[in-house]
């Protein structure tokens, strides 16, 4: 009688739930509206434009589906020009004006952080799809790019056991990504043996050009015989004049070898790759990943875009993965209401495109397999190393202030809880 009971209790339970979920649906406003804040213009635009792209086409076919909630899905594009305080106003901008109901966007840290006030202050709901510096966890953000441990540990491992390099050149772009990461690497070098004289950090602005001096300094490490390898966090358009240095000063990756964070298959695109072949990137994915859902996915890409000579890239695979994992969580929520999509966003599971599944953790991350390629001299990607997907983590180990911080947004509502004193240390974004 009691196991009766609790049959139709449940059922009763489940068809309460399904009827509430149908009226929320019936509620919801049509169309429903996504915002996609990625620079078309400025330094950035050689790295964004396409992701832009990939959203273009990723709601179109949600729309050919039947859309989402009985509506169909409007996407909002602005350009915020590679200028970091104008993402913070196209954000205001697409919430308010607009009134979108989720912000897929932003590729530099300085334009995540210039949103993170905002998205936080009107409770939007952004989606960031590269790879970044971690020591950041927000509720109002779902993070689809790499932690430093799923991309620039995994990245300094291979340097170190499989190439047998014992001096490093850390070089980057001059803003929050590439010094935060190379705080976390230089930490974790130290800790692996590596002599801080055998350390050299140089950093550069935006566009920059010239990179004569910068590389036969970097060639001038190996003097003394000791191997050197350069691990890479320039971005945008940089990465042409410092790749071309490096062919023009005759260094190949037998020489020095190159690995590369920011560096894919379209921003190789633009490049003769003819003097960059076996220099490596790290990601958590590559386009001649060979699966069946990779072959799906270029195939739909190449039939969108109208040209097969287009490549895909990771940020184009978090894009895809975020995007999915949204619909899903809009459709077991029947609304886009902020905080209800967020409850349902953690543990989503989304195939992903190298083979494996990503799942949204309470952290607001994903798992995500590691990847390292080899540059071909078709721009392409030899891949020469893959691990099972690896969660990713907010907080380095790597720091001794970060060392003692988790996030969970499931259990302990907080994304910066200090395990040592158990207590939630809230920190409003002011960048």
């Amino acid at each position: 009688m009691k196991h009766a009971l609790k049959i139709a209790f449940c059922a009763g339970l489940l068809a309460s739930t399904a009827m509430t979920s149908a009226a929320m649906a019936q509620d919801q406003a049509c169309p429903i509206k996504v915002g996609v804040l990625h620079s078309l213009s400025g330094s950035m635009a050689i790295s964004e434009t396409t992701l832009k792209d990939v959203m273009l086409m990723l709601i179109a076919e949600q729309n050919n589906k039947g859309g989402l909630l009985g509506c169909q899905i409007e996407p909002v594009v602005v350009d915020p020009a590679s200028d970091w305080p104008l993402f913070a106003e196209k954000a205001r901008e697409l919430l308010t004006v607009q009134d979108v109901d989720v912000i897929f966007g932003a590729w530099t840290s300085v334009s995540r952080k210039s949103i993170l006030p905002v998205i936080e202050e009107l409770n939007g709901l952004l989606f960031y799809p590269v790879q970044y510096e971690g020591e950041e966890s927000s509720k109002n953000v779902f993070y689809t790019g790499a932690a430093p441990n799923q991309q620039a540990i995994p990245a300094t491992d291979y340097f170190l056991e499989e190439l047998g390099v014992e001096k490093f050149a850390l070089l980057g772009t001059d803003y929050v990504y590439p010094r935060t990461t190379n705080n976390i690497l230089e930490a974790y070098l130290t800790s692996k043996g590596i002599a801080n004289e055998d350390i050299f950090v140089n950093y550069t602005p935006f566009g920059h050009s010239d990179w004569s001096k910068i590389v036969s300094d970097v060639v001038a490490l190996g003097a003394d015989g000791k191997r050197v390898g350069v691990i890479s966090t320039i971005n945008g358009d940089a990465n042409i004049g410092f790749y071309k240095e490096l062919a023009a000063q005759g260094v190949s990756a037998a020489d020095i070898p190159v690995i590369a964070f920011s560096v894919g298959e379209e921003e190789l695109s633009g490049l003769d790759t003819t003097n960059l072949v076996g220099h490596l990137a790290a990601w958590n994915y590559f386009m001649s990943a060979d699966t069946a859902e990779n072959e799906a996915f270029i195939k739909t890409w190449h039939d969108f875009i109208g040209d097969d000579a287009r490549v895909t890239n990771d940020p184009m695979e978090a894009h895809y993965i975020g995007f999915n994992m949204w619909v899903n969580a809009v459709t077991e929520a029947g609304t886009t209401d902020v905080d209800t999509v967020i409850d349902a966003m953690v543990g989503q599971t989304v195939p992903n495109l190298t083979g494996s599944t990503a799942e949204m953790l309470p952290n607001h991350h994903l798992t995500k397999p590691v990847l390292i390629g080899e540059i071909l001299a078709d721009g392409q990607f030899d891949i020469v190393s893959e691990t099972d997907p690896v969660p990713g983590d907010a907080w380095t180990d790597y720091l001794p202030e970060s060392a003692v911080l988790t996030s969970d947004w499931k259990d302990l509502g907080c994304g910066m809880y200090n395990t040592r004193t158990e207590t939630c240390v809230q920190i409003k974004s002011n960048y």
